[in-house]
């Protein structure tokens, strides 16, 4: 459960920033780029904050 909160977490920002991007600031596609970072980062380590708070708030695996 935890894992598919993530990925529609991560989904949502950077479709939300690729949005604000085209409609407000080009400087938004810097958020896409910090998401994209963190999911590798999270892929390389094994280690995500979202799934720490997530559990934190009661979210079961």
């Amino acid at each position: 459960m935890k894992q598919r909160i993530v990925r529609a977490v991560a989904g949502t920002f950077i479709l939300i920033s690729l949005i604000l991007a085209i409609k407000v600031n080009v400087n938004w596609l810097w958020f896409t780029a910090f998401v994209g970072a963190n999911l590798l980062q999270s892929a390389i380590t094994k280690w995500c904050l979202m799934e720490v708070i997530l559990g934190k708030l009661g979210v079961k695996d």
